[in-house]
C-alpha cells in the first residue's frame, strides 16, 4: 500500500523549507514546534492559551495515556481532541521512548516489549500492532512507528540490532495502520544512533517501506550538540523531499534553528513548560533566570516589545517574588511566556524562508541570544 502524501513543499532557503501539513483536525503551518502535552493537558496553562499563544499542532504521549485513563475509555469519550478540549491537530508518539526510559523491568522481544506500569506495577505489553491501536484508538492525526531508541555512547553491535527491529516494527506498524481512515497519518522513525551507515540505511528502509511523513529519532539522548547535528545532515537529505521531517524531543532555540537550516519540518520538547516551572524564560535575549536575586527590585518586564502580554505585563521583581515562593501563577506564567517565544521563534522562521532570508534572520537571531539579556538602565 502506498500512503498518499499530506504534505505541501511551499518554499525552499538553502536547505531550510516552509510547508504545510493538512490533517484531519487542522493545517499545520511548518516549520512547527508542537508544546508536549504528554497526559492530555500542558502542565500550568489551558489549551485556550497555548492556541493563542500560535501552536497549530501539540503532542499526546501514548505510554501514560494508555495506562492513564487508557486508550479505549478516551475512545469512547470521543478521542483525545474531545476528550482534552484542545479540537486541533495532535500528534502521538508510540510509547516506546517512554517504555525504555520509564520502566526498569523491561523485556525486548521480536514480537513486543514487556514492561511494568510506573504507576501501579501491571505489567503491559506493547507490540507495533498495540501502538498502532492505541494511537488509532486515541484518534492523533499523526500516530508514529513503534520502534526501539538507544541512548547514545552505545555499541554499534546494540545500535544496529535496535535500528534492524525498528525497521521490522516499522513494517508491522504500517500494516497495522493501513485500515485508518483517510487523512490520517502514519510516521517512520529514523534511527542508528551516531553511525552515518546506520542512519542512511534506516532511512533507505523507511523510504522503501513508505510513510506519510519521516522522524528523525534518537537523538537529544545525551549525545553533544555537535552530533546530534551531523546526523541530522546524514538523515534529512535521505528522507523524501515532498514529505514532513520531524526531529523528536528537540529542543533548546539553538538546536531548532540549525536543524531547520539542515531542513526539519517539525519538532517538539518539553522544555518551554519544564524550564518554566523552574524559573527560567526564554526570550530573544536569550534564557533569563528568575530565580536570580538581581532581579528582586527590577521593574521592568521580561520583554516590553514581546507580543504576548504576559512578558510585557508582569515585572520581573513580581515574576522574582512567585518564583521564590513557589506561588503556582509563577509556573504558570513562565510556561505560557515560553510557549509564546518557541511559536514566536517559528513564526519568524516560517516567514524568513518564505522572503528568502532566512540566514539573515538565523544570524540576527544568534546576535540577540548572544547579546544577552537588558542591561540596568
Amino acid at each position: 500500500m502506498t500512503f498518499p502524501n499530506h504534505f505541501e513543499l511551499l518554499k525552499a532557503d538553502g536547505a531550510a523549507r516552509t510547508g504545510r501539513l493538512t490533517t484531519p483536525h487542522g493545517v499545520v503551518r511548518t516549520p512547527a514546534f508542537m508544546p508536549v502535552g504528554t497526559a492530555g493537558a500542558m502542565k500550568g496553562m489551558h489549551w485556550r492559551e497555548v492556541r493563542e499563544a500560535g501552536a497549530d499542532i501539540v503532542l499526546g504521549n501514548t505510554y501514560h495515556l494508555m495506562l492513564r485513563p487508557g486508550a479505549e475509555r478516551i475512545a469512547g469519550l470521543g478521542g483525545l481532541q474531545r476528550f482534552t478540549g484542545w479540537g486541533g491537530p495532535m500528534l502521538t508518539d508510540s510509547g516506546g521512548f517512554q517504555v525504555m526510559s520509564l520502566s526498569e523491568l523491561r523485556k525486548v522481544t521480536e514480537k513486543a516489549v514487556t514492561f511494568r506500569s510506573h504507576i501501579d506495577g501491571t505489567k503491559v505489553e506493547l507490540s507495533p500492532e498495540r501502538s498502532i491501536e492505541v494511537q488509532r484508538l486515541l484518534g492523533s492525526d499523526i500516530a508514529m512507528q513503534m520502534d526501539e531508541c538507544v541512548r547514545l555512547p552505545a555499541e554499534r553491535a546494540d545500535i544496529e540490532r535496535a535500528m534492524q527491529l525498528s525497521l521490522r516494527w516499522a513494517e508491522r506498524s504500517k500494516r497495522a495502520f493501513e485500515s485508518a481512515p483517510d487523512g490520517y497519518m502514519l510516521f517512520g522513525i529514523v534511527q542508528g544512533g551516531d553511525i552515518p551507515a546506520l542512519r542512511h540505511a534506516s532511512a533507505q528502509g523507511l523510504t522503501d517501506i513508505d510513510f506519510h511523513g519521516y522522524a528523525i529519532g534518537g537523538l537529544a539522548v545525551g549525545e553533544p550538540q555537535a552530533v546530534m547535528l551531523s546526523m541530522i545532515e546524514e538523515s534529512a537529505p535521505a528522507l523524501p523531499a515532498d514529505r514532513a521531517r520531524y526531529l523528536m524531543g528537540v529542543g533548546t532555540p539553538e538546536d531548532i534553528l540549525e536543524a531547520v537550516a539542515r531542513g526539519v519540518d517539525m519538532f517538539d520538547c518539553v522544555m518551554p513548560t519544564r524550564n518554566g516551572r523552574h524559573g527560567m524564560a526564554f526570550t530573544r535575549f536569550g534564557q533569563i533566570n528568575l530565580r536570580n536575586a538581581r532581579h528582586i527590585d527590577d521593574p521592568r518586564p521580561l520583554d516590553e516589545e514581546s507580543p504576548w502580554p504576559a512578558a510585557r505585563s508582569y515585572s520581573r521583581a513580581y515574576l522574582h517574588h512567585l518564583v521564590r515562593s513557589g506561588e503556582t501563577l509563577g509556573a504558570m506564567l513562565l510556561s505560557e511566556i515560553n510557549i509564546a517565544y518557541y511559536q514566536e521563534l517559528m513564526q519568524g522562521i516560517r516567514e524568513a524562508i518564505a522572503a528568502g532570508t532566512f540566514e539573515d534572520f538565523k544570524m540576527k537571531t544568534r546576535a540577540l541570544w548572544a547579546r544577552g539579556d537588558i542591561a540596568q538602565r
